[in-house]
């Protein structure tokens, strides 16, 4: 096998899913499993005064059902960049696990290698999708291309449709409403 500019290009693109996706899964499972956030006890007594940004934050982040959310996002995450056919749909759920991750980084722990760290999976999420880009307009152009309702209204409906959608709206409080009447509540 020859090492030309586009196998080592196809090299790189294939070290960065993996690293994204080991990074991803590492991360996810430590949440899952209970080793990252938290506070110490005696963190925990202090005045709230007393307590930096970056131990508050991983306090706020060690309830449930957030953080079993996330650590399963970031799971799922990484799984779908490992494999082909899902690898498009993992670097898009990944964006978003970062770009939260760097603006809390940025806001309250202030360590400039977490935010060079988070800014360079972000380049790396766009490498991978630029590599792809042909599939990624393709995509993009499927999915845009030909949406409309699928019936024909006249146009006095349009006029309702404010009105029915407060009437969804309301349709929750409803149900909530008699969901609770019901447990009596």
């Amino acid at each position: 096998m020859r090492l030309d500019k586009n196998n080592l290009i196809d090299i790189l693109i294939l070290s960065s899913r993996v690293l994204l996706s080991w990074t991803l899964l590492n991360y996810g499972y430590g949440k899952i499993s209970g080793n990252q956030f938290g506070v110490s006890q005696q963190e925990l007594s202090l005045p709230l005064k007393e307590v930096g940004l970056y131990r508050l934050s991983w306090f706020f982040f060690d309830h449930q059902p957030f953080k079993f959310f996330i650590g399963i996002s970031q799971i799922i995450s990484g799984l779908l960049i490992l494999y082909n056919r899902t690898l498009i749909i993992g670097i898009f759920i990944s964006i978003p696990i970062f770009l939260n991750i760097l603006v809390i980084d940025i806001t309250y722990i202030q360590q400039s290698s977490f935010v060079w760290r988070l800014s360079w999976y972000l380049f790396l999420d766009t490498l991978i999708l630029w590599y792809y880009r042909d599939k990624i307009f393709l995509m993009l152009k499927n999915i845009t291309n030909g949406i409309t309702i699928k019936y024909k209204h006249p146009i006095w409906l349009f006029l309702l449709i404010p009105i029915f959608s407060i009437g969804l709206d309301f349709f929750i409080f409803l149900i909530k409403y008699i969901v609770d009447k019901l447990l009596g509540f």
